[in-house]
């Protein structure tokens, strides 16, 4: 099995988890609101599927996808909430079909797109594993949000690595963003559900961030405030990055509000 192929066995895993929250939900359960602001779970699930539609654009017309930023986005980042607002009213089994076809068609694309083919997107260019990675850091995002909405508690596993790994890789780009500068490393420890240990960055690096993966999944993807996760933070880049560090593309998020 290759990298991409298990990749994209946790994207549909990921995926199947999500549905099997809103599988049985009404007009009214899809109107529920989540933890993003104004944003009900009908919103989460047609950004995700609003989402893959881009993503399978890119990976089938690099060059189309240029156009359509290009056409779609020359003011803002309207075209975003636009995307999620499809969602709203719309029949709950057109909704679920619109994102289950989506999510099918991008993995049997992503699948034939050569090893050494960057995809484009709206942040720098990616290969298609890193594709597929961003799509189950995002459908981990917005499954949190659908699960808090519902007041579900998720068991995490290991396909966290992968959210983790992408919180890592896009340290440099959230620094970047705020000005801040990216020049110093940073060792990352992090203890799995499993109990196992992960790691990036040089063993000796004297900017370390340590913890539950869980938590540092929760705070890349800005689904929780530091201040509820159970994190540490030593030296000056690790203690600026943490507060701002985002995994997705696009302007700074608000992030949330502490729960306390």
């Amino acid at each position: 099995m290759t990298q991409l192929d298990a990749l994209l066995d946790d994207l549909r895993a990921e995926s199947a988890e999500l549905d099997g929250l809103v599988a049985g939900l009404d007009a009214a359960g899809l109107a529920t609101a989540t933890p993003a602001v104004g944003w009900t779970i009908a919103h989460q699930l047609s950004h995700l599927a609003w989402t893959d539609r881009w993503s399978l654009l890119a990976a089938t017309d690099p060059e189309g996808f240029g156009a359509a930023v290009q056409r779609e986005f020359a003011t803002g980042f309207d075209a975003l909430e636009e995307g999620a607002a499809e969602g709203v009213g719309e029949d709950p089994a057109k909704l679920l079909d619109r994102w289950r076809d989506g999510r099918e068609r991008l993995a049997a694309a992503l699948a034939a797109v050569p090893a050494d083919v960057r995809l484009p997107w709206f942040g720098p260019p990616m290969k298609a594993p890193s594709m597929a990675t961003a799509r189950l850091m995002e459908t981990w995002a917005h499954g949190q949000d659908v699960a808090d909405a519902l007041g579900v508690v998720r068991e995490p596993g290991d396909r966290l690595r992968n959210v983790a790994h992408l919180g890592v890789r896009t340290m440099g780009f959230a620094l970047a963003l705020h000005g801040l500068p990216a020049d110093r490393p940073i060792r990352v420890e992090l203890v799995a559900p499993s109990g196992e240990a992960w790691s990036w960055g040089p063993e000796q690096a004297p900017d370390r961030v340590s913890g539950p993966a869980l938590d540092f999944c929760l705070l890349v993807t800005q689904r929780r405030h530091p201040d509820d996760l159970a994190l540490t933070a030593v030296g000056p880049t690790a203690q600026a990055w943490l507060p701002i560090a985002q995994t997705f593309a696009g302007p700074p998020g608000a992030g949330r509000a502490p729960r306390g």
